[in-house]
């Protein structure tokens, strides 16, 4: 008994120093983790600066000396020349890709959870703070200013330091007159101007890499950075134009247009694939100016997969050295687009589809569980039916919170491909209303690319949310509203506390799109920990339908069965961070190895010295080694995919169907009584701005609020001319508005 009680007493003091032993081990594992994190990051902003000084030093005197010193060093290696300009230029890109992969791995989940538990002070954000509002660039930010000057002012001083280089360089070409003079600068110019657009290519295809570590790093998803590559587009072709623009004034005067025009050179650049990369270079731009795009989005997008042919004849073109300075972000680019591929090659069964009375339309896509994505996330949809090559852009509207296996998507009817897409979902909503004896077939074979998106959900890291939704720009906010009420349901870590939702539609026929969430959730959750506030604005009807009482009710979704098909497939460069990092890392390293075997094979035996065909054989190792060695990996992934797959205790079909025919028949009672207590409609006006921030001003205190503008264009140069007035203008303890589009135009 004495034993016993002995034990007793000692049992607290073992597990309480077993508690102190494993708080420790936490503590120490966390410095550590924060230690290796610091490390990283801090060696990643040594490499990106030394890599932007490296575009600013080069067109220097000083600069072309170092340039041509480190040239000469590393010129007897087994790379050569090509191997020496691709380690300076592109080089520091996969450094900070392959430093990336364990940084994301490290931070993992844990910082997203850091950061929705951690209540910081309000501050303002270069991010979010709108500096310009109108104009050719749209709603530009602080940071996004700041970028945009750091090239303008590169452009400029590469300008003048070639100019300056030039000038000195003019008398070791003897006497030339006046005239010659003239015409050497001119020449001189207009490869001056061919160098700076490389440059500025070498950073072109970065921000379109869907998938991309760089993205995930930083955090700026596709939609955002979409801008970049077209500004950037816009800046490559301005001065590609002047590059071509000199060479022909020069031509012209020295009376060799047409002779010069047809060369091709094997020891230096060849001038007609300059001439024919221009020209595919010229078409993309034309079509992608917005009048184009917006009233001929087919020509856009078809001209745009001319893309191939620019780069080909660009390499072509400047040879394999040249071409090397600007390899690094291109074969970035050409990893994601063999990914997206290898997953658009998946058929994806759609669960479900609903129509509503406003002509939207909703798809209930199916997806492996172990596919991550936020409230904030988007896909890129193909169906088969309508076209094999079209893919277009929709924001999910659920939560992943929702469920695991399956995401939806509001899709409005807006042109020739959308309309096609609503007739035909009208026709199997027909077609499963027959009592028939057998259950319907889905006539839709879709493909999936996705999903897209912020890394983190920073919809969730702000307590007070300002929503405003142009028409179908309501799909993301769906998303945002099921994930705060879930998150507040379970009592996971969720700082939105006022929630207020502006919404601005044409018709109130639109306003059954509601019904594409459980508003019923709403309700319960306006107390002291939730308050969610919605106005509708219905901007072209002067009084409530007749018919509104009908309006608000869900639409019954159609219940599709799928013969073939499967889940979305797992291979996203937004998915697994371990596969995707090793697809990065193996297929650079493949890429060094097949340049290695070729010099090694057949450059170095052969003496081969021809600028374009050296150029073509470059490009032609990143090609193999993203198909050999990228698809090795993507072949080990897809095996681990199936094997997970088969492991999850996934719901079968019917099962999945019984619980969404329960959840509609739920949404269709409650609805109606929901909507007409959570939210206003008004007629006959648009949202007053000044007036709802003004009062949000006096009401919500010194607090971080975030403001999520989705909608057109004007909508967001509205919201953000507001946000930079109540900013410069806000007192003491006001809050502080932080400006989030999650608009973009393709």
């Amino acid at each position: 008994m004495a034993v016993d009680e002995l034990y007793s007493a000692q049992q607290p003091l073992l597990l309480s120093n077993g508690a102190h032993d494993n708080k420790k081990n936490v503590k120490i594992r966390g410095f550590f983790v924060s230690l290796a994190k610091w490390a990283l990051k801090f060696t990643m902003w040594v490499v990106f600066v030394a890599w932007v000084a490296l575009f600013f030093l080069v067109p220097t005197d000083f600069g072309s000396a170092l340039y041509d010193d480190w040239v000469d060093a590393t010129s007897g290696t087994l790379f050569g020349e090509t191997g020496s300009v691709l380690l300076l230029y592109s080089g520091p890109i996969a450094i900070i890709v392959f430093l990336a992969v364990p940084y994301l791995l490290i931070s993992g989940e844990e910082q997203h959870e850091e950061l929705l538990q951690e209540k910081r002070p309000p501050r303002f954000r270069l991010w979010t703070f709108p500096v310009l509002v109108d104009g050719p660039f749209g709603v530009v930010s602080a940071a996004e200013l700041i970028g945009i000057i750091l090239f303008v002012v590169f452009v400029l001083w590469a300008v003048y330091s070639y100019t300056v280089v030039n000038f000195e360089i003019l008398p070791s070409y003897g006497d030339l007159t006046l005239k010659e003079k003239r015409v050497f600068m001119l020449q001189m110019s207009a490869y001056s101007f061919g160098l700076i657009s490389l440059s500025c290519l070498a950073f072109l295809f970065l921000p379109i890499t869907r998938g991309s570590i760089l993205l995930r790093l930083i955090d700026i998803p596709f939609e955002h950075a979409t801008r970049y590559h077209i500004w950037l587009g816009n800046l490559t072709m301005f001065l590609l134009t002047l590059h071509g623009l000199c060479y022909m004034i020069v031509w012209a005067i020295r009376g060799i247009i047409p002779s010069e025009i047809i060369e091709w050179k094997s020891d230096g650049g060849a001038n007609f694939a300059g001439v024919i990369c221009y020209v595919f270079g010229l078409l993309i731009w034309v079509t992608t100016l917005p009048p184009v795009r917006k009233r001929y989005f087919e020509l856009f997008f078809y001209t745009h997969q001319l893309y191939i042919l620019f780069v080909i004849f660009l390499a072509l073109h400047i040879g394999d050295t040249n071409f090397s300075k600007a390899a690094g972000g291109i074969f970035l680019f050409m990893l994601d687009r063999f990914l997206r591929f290898c997953q658009s090659r998946k058929t994806v069964n759609v669960i479900s589809t609903t129509s509503f009375p406003c002509g939207t339309v909703k798809l209930v896509l199916s997806k492996p569980g172990n596919v991550p994505y936020n409230a904030l996330s988007f896909i890129f949809l193909r169906v088969r039916e309508l076209s094999w090559l079209q893919w277009h852009p929709f924001s999910v509207s659920s939560s992943p919170l929702d469920g695991k296996n399956h995401l939806s998507v509001l899709i409005k009817t807006v042109g020739d491909w959308t309309t096609k897409l609503s007739g035909q979902v009208s026709d199997i909503a027909d077609e499963s209303q027959l009592e028939l004896p057998v259950q319907p077939r889905s006539q839709i074979m879709a493909s999936v690319e996705g999903p897209y998106g912020h890394e983190s959900p920073y919809h969730l890291m702000y307590e007070k949310l300002i929503l405003v939704a142009g028409g179908s720009g309501i799909s993301p906010f769906l998303a945002i509203l099921s994930d705060i009420i879930h998150l507040s349901k379970e009592k996971k870590p969720c700082l939105p506390r006022h929630v207020l939702l502006v919404w601005a539609v044409k018709g109130s026929n639109e306003l059954s799109i509601f019904s594409a969430i459980g508003m019923e959730s709403i309700c319960p959750f306006s107390t002291d920990e939730l308050n969610i506030e919605i106005q509708t604005y219905v901007t072209q009807e002067s009084e409530p339908s007749l018919e509104e009482g009908n309006l608000h009710e869900p639409a019954s979704p159609s219940l599709l069965s799928i013969a073939k098909g499967g889940s979305m497939s797992v291979l996203v460069g937004t998915g697994n961070k371990i596969w995707v990092g090793s697809y990065v890392i193996l297929s650079t390293i493949g890429f060094v190895i097949s340049l290695g075997l070729l010099d090694i094979c057949y450059i170095n035996p052969f003496s081969i010295s021809y600028w374009w065909y050296k150029g073509l054989l470059f490009v032609a190792c990143m090609v193999i080694s993203t198909f050999i060695f990228g698809g090795l990996v993507v072949g080990l992934w897809c095996l681990w995919e199936k094997r997970t797959i088969a492991r999850e205790e996934v719901q079968e079909d019917g099962e999945k169907i019984d619980m969404m025919q329960h959840n509609a028949a739920t949404d269709k009672n409650l609805c109606q009584e929901t909507l007409a207590n959570s939210y206003s409609v008004r007629y006959g006006c648009r949202p007053d701005f000044r007036e709802i921030f003004g009062s949000v001003s006096d009401g919500w205190g010194h607090v971080d609020v975030g403001v999520i503008v989705c909608g057109p264009p004007t909508l967001q140069s509205s919201v953000a001319k507001e946000c930079r007035l109540q900013n410069l203008k806000r007192r003491k303890n006001g809050p502080i508005f932080h400006f989030n589009s999650h608009s973009f135009n393709l």
